[in-house]
């Protein structure tokens, strides 16, 4: 019995400690579908709003037990607005347009910093229980917010230069074998990228009409 015991403590210690998923298992299918930077930007804007709407309500109902859910709300969302702005910093990194999802972020991330902080301020009778990622829920709104209104071309500009840095500190790193290896690995990449496709046959010529 004790050994029966020990083993389920055992196996249930990985699940206490496992991270939660931030998105739902739709949410995540539709992110995945979305591959257009705007869209999914768009995506997560409205995930943002829905996760908002429901901290809302819990905090209006005051039903018991709802800071365990208003708190796993917020985490939710912060990782969401996080979620947004790694998706901007890697489109403009591949030299992607994000002019109409940046526009979106801008103009819902004041709405969403307006929402939080009116709850922080209405003080609900638990808020200590989740005051901490109410306060970086609204930190990372500010910051977010204060990335979408800076100007893209130069923001698309040191974030492709902070990358270049980041790959010579990596290949500084690397052996020299391993570098020129990664780099043929690179031309060939963008040397197949540049071939244009064809449907004829090796060696066929097109005779001019």
């Amino acid at each position: 019995m004790l050994l029966r015991f020990i083993l389920a403590i055992t196996l249930s210690v990985p699940a206490l400690f496992a991270e939660r998923d931030f998105l739902t298992a739709d949410e995540v299918d539709q992110v995945r579908l979305a591959q257009e930077p705007n869209e999914r930007l768009k995506l997560y804007v409205s995930f943002a709003r829905q996760r908002v709407s429901q901290i809302q309500q819990a905090v209006a109902q005051d039903k018991p037990g709802r800071s365990i859910f208003i708190h796993d709300l917020l985490e939710d969302y912060t990782k969401i607005i996080e979620a947004i702005d790694t998706v901007s910093n890697d489109a403009l990194k591949r030299k992607l347009n994000i002019l109409e999802g940046t526009k979106l972020i801008a103009e819902s991330n004041k709405a969403l910093l307006a929402d939080l902080e009116k709850i922080r301020d209405s003080a609900p009778r638990d808020v200590s229980r989740y005051q901490f990622v109410l306060d970086q829920a609204i930190d990372t709104t500010q910051d977010s917010t204060e990335l979408a209104a800076e100007d893209l071309s130069k923001r698309s500009t040191e974030v492709q230069s902070r990358a270049q840095t980041e790959q010579k500190e990596r290949e500084s790193s690397m052996r020299p074998e391993d570098v020129k290896v990664k780099q043929e690995t690179a031309q060939k990449e963008t040397e197949t990228k540049r071939k244009v496709p064809t449907l004829r046959r090796k060696g066929e010529v097109v005779k001019e009409p």
